[in-house]
């Protein structure tokens, strides 16, 4: 092994542990493995960049600018009658049905845009045929991965693997090659999904099953369970309170679906709604949280608070900290608990523009440049350095944490007593610092100062609690010691039978700026006046304290509202809705255009006026100029995190073949089943890279595998292009949720596991081998040519 062997197998190694953990982003992966590919002179500076200008590249983008372009152009619609007049009320003929027109669209669409397409019309069908969505979900995206396989276009690895071979000097594949064993494949994987692998899938949904309604969706969802009714008395310590300021929405993590007054009914008020006596509130949430928020006017309010700060100031060091651009902070709201658990500092306040602000932080939405004011240990401190949420860190002195802050105003010191029932509560059952506009800042127990404590820490009779915060906050606290619950759960029944609200299902678009984001950031409440009522997350839902919650890709979320607002939703680029209310018809007076350019475009690849690149480009052109789309929505369309992987690892196939790390893999696949002769070894290649899949996104992982199989076709002295065929059938993620986005984008939907994948996909990927290893030697033959 050479010293350029050793390194680009070390930098492949790094590459798929950050894959695998997921620690960076796997287009940030990419660049840096492109940029350290350069620095070590594995490859040249223009091979580093050449992969921008690759033909795979420029199609895959072009491909989603067209698949965008036959969404909004008003296919869904006509697809979704289409199938339910096809499949009856039958499971297995909707399951045949789905997987066929999903192949046959991801021909010549992207997998993901298929997915995206079909995914409120197959949920919608699935209901109305009173069928649980999870039994067709997964074939759904199953056909749409396995329709890849038909076309050169169909799938990025087909490209990859074609320019692979055109790179070496040798013919790639043409529009329909790969349809030989992708037809067999789709017709094969259809039938055993629809007659043994849906026996596979979970059916927990019977109440999705039935036409779909808000009150099914309800009944999903369990939301009774967290709905009650709270009453403010007359007179009440809240009335003249906003809803914001009574914390009920932010302390107690409540949604507040209802205000009735007298005879009138308002949903969903806003936050700044003024309560008043008399008003009754219909709420969700935990009625568990609420009580032992309560709790809190058990504390009483002590007079030490000067001394006991300057005792907190004496052991702690209060410091500035200037939020980055690219901080992952930057546009989510300030939760002080959290802050705390990630960097064991408290927030005193916020610079941002010249202005302090020091009340309500936790509503406030934090931007790039603000400067946090920040308090604790010196070793907390000294942590703060590894984190790149911050582009500087200043320590203050006292006097200048006066002079720029006034820091001391608005202290005061709570006690607990022993017969408070907070002894033995942990802080995370509190939210102790966070209640209002609380800020911790630290503890004292027995004479000792504690400033270092976690959620599940413990707190003890007589500590002394000292507060950063308002004390007529404590007044709103104990108003909630007033509020009366109501048992009666008719009127938040009535609200969904009358029409007043209902519900939809949505999941995040797989190229959504959100995921990762707080529930908060989406700010539905906010852009469309409606809210998230629950989330579904790998079989179970959740439905309290939701604007805290971090997305993820795969989460199915309840959203509630009133009709007219929810219809709106279907403009967003963020969410995919799987049951759209829509108020006036799909256009769709554009489709027969857009499905007339893409048969342009196969016309043109067929006949070899352009190459499939070019023809690409032109037909996604023809597209905007026609107005199938704008060309803002064709730019929005384009999953740039694709266009960067690919382009990033591009060079790495490069650099194992220059160093001939390729040629090292190949000669050891073939020292251990070159004996046994070429299907053997080709096998082994597809066995391979089909365990790749479980953890590698499909695209990197073609790009590290077709380099070896070119390396090995060489050596058995055989058509590369057979080498090439199994490496991308075998790309085919079908096993696992994580490392194809058509895959994860039906997890929440579907309420599927990872379990779920396994057990039908580990079958079907075996199938899928079967077939590749009867039919490749008839089209491709494996002897020496």
């Amino acid at each position: 092994m050479t010293a350029d062997i050793a390194l680009v197998l070390l930098l492949l190694l790094a590459a798929l542990v950050l894959f695998v953990t997921g620690w960076l982003r796997m287009d940030v992966v990419a660049l840096l493995v492109l940029c350290v590919l350069a620095l070590l002179g594995l490859v040249s500076p223009a091979e580093a960049v050449s992969g921008f200008s690759n033909p795979a590249v420029i199609t895959v983008w072009a491909m989603f600018i067209m698949s965008e372009g036959l969404t909004r152009a008003g296919i869904a619609d006509g697809i979704g009658r289409r199938v339910i007049r096809l499949s009856g009320n039958s499971e297995v003929q909707m399951i045949i049905v789905i997987m066929l027109v999903a192949g046959v669209l991801s021909a010549f669409m992207s997998n993901i845009g298929v997915v995206a397409l079909l995914l409120p019309v197959t949920v919608d069908a699935a209901r109305r045929c009173g069928i649980a969505p999870a039994k067709v979900l997964m074939p759904m995206a199953f056909g749409a991965m396995l329709g890849g396989l038909i076309t050169l276009i169909g799938t990025p690895p087909n490209l990859l693997v074609s320019i692979a071979l055109e790179k070496t000097g040798q013919n790639g594949f043409h529009l329909f090659d790969f349809a030989l064993i992708g037809l067999p494949v789709l017709l094969a994987g259809t039938l055993f999904v629809a007659f043994i692998g849906r026996h596979l899938l979970p059916d927990t949904d019977p109440d999705r099953a039935s036409l779909a309604g808000s009150k099914n969706l309800s009944d999903q969802y369990s939301l009774q369970e967290r709905i009650f009714a709270l009453r403010l008395p007359t007179p009440s310590l809240l009335a003249g309170h906003t809803l914001e300021e009574s914390g009920l929405i932010n302390t107690v993590g409540l949604m507040v679906i209802a205000l009735t007054r007298g005879n009138e009914t308002f949903t969903l008020p806003s936050g700044q709604t003024v309560l008043k006596a008399g008003d009754i509130l219909l709420a969700q949430g935990k009625f568990s949280r609420f009580e032992r928020l309560r709790s809190w006017n058990s504390l009483t309010i002590e007079r030490e608070a000067p001394l006991l700060h300057k005792k907190l100031l004496a052991a702690s060091t209060i410091a500035e900290l200037e939020l980055a651009a690219d901080s992952g902070l930057v546009g989510e709201a300030l939760q002080h608990y959290r802050f705390r658990e990630l960097y064991q500092l408290n927030v005193l306040a916020v610079k941002r523009a010249g202005q302090i602000l020091r009340t309500r932080l936790a509503d406030t939405l934090l931007a790039a440049g603000d400067k946090i004011l920040v308090q604790g240990s010196q070793g907390a401190l000294d942590g703060i350095n590894k984190h790149t949420a911050f582009s500087a860190v200043r320590v203050l002195s006292s006097d200048e944490v006066k002079q720029h802050y006034n820091s001391d105003e608005r202290l005061f010191v709570l006690g607990l007593p022993a017969d408070s029932p907070l002894v033995g509560c942990t802080f995370a059952d509190n939210r102790l610092g966070d209640a209002f506009d609380f800020r911790l800042l630290g503890l004292f127990r027995q004479g000792e100062i504690i400033q270092q404590f976690h959620s599940d820490d413990k707190l003890e009779a007589g500590d002394l609690l000292l507060i950063q915060g308002g004390e007529e906050d404590l007044d709103i606290l104990r108003g909630f010691k007033e509020l009366e619950r109501l048992d009666d759960m008719s009127p938040y029944l009535d609200l969904l039978a009358k029409g007043k609200l209902e519900l939809v299902e949505a999941t995040l678009h797989p190229r959504s700026k959100y995921l990762g984001k707080s529930v908060n950031a989406l700010q539905l409440d906010k852009r469309y006046k409606v809210e998230v009522s629950a989330i579904w997350r790998e079989g179970r839902a959740y439905r309290s304290a939701l604007g805290s919650m971090l997305l993820q890709a795969g989460d199915a979320l309840l959203i509630v509202g009133p009709r007219s607002r929810l219809a709106r939703l279907t403009d967003s680029e963020h969410l995919i809705v799987m049951n759209p209310i829509q108020l006036k018809p799909v256009d769709a007076a554009k489709a027969p255009l857009a499905a007339g350019l893409i048969l342009l475009m196969i016309a043109l690849t067929v006949t070899g006026v352009l190459p499939v690149y070019l023809a690409a480009i032109f037909t996604a052109t023809l597209m905007v100029a026609s107005r199938c789309l704008t060309m803002e929505q064709a730019y929005a369309a384009i999953d740039w995190r694709s266009i960067f992987l690919i382009a990033g690892m591009l060079p790495l196939g490069l650099a194992m073949q220059h160093s001939g790390a390729a040629a090292w893999l190949a000669n050891g696949v073939l020292a251990g089943l070159g004996q046994f002769g070429p299907l053997a070894v080709m096998a082994g290649l597809y066995l391979v890279t089909t365990l790749g899949t479980l953890v590698i996104p499909t695209v990197a992982l073609v790009l590290i595998m077709a380099p070896i199989g070119i390396m090995l076709s060489s050596s058995l002295g055989i058509n590369a292009q057979s080498a090439m065929m199994v490496v991308a059938v075998a790309a085919t993620s079908l096993a696992s949720p994580v490392s194809h986005a058509a895959n994860t984008l039906v997890m929440g939907p579907g309420g599927y596991r990872f379990i779920d994948y396994l057990k039908v996909g580990g079958p079907l990927s075996l199938l899928l081998f079967i077939i590749t290893m009867l039919l490749l030697p008839l089209f491709w033959p494996l002897t020496p040519a």
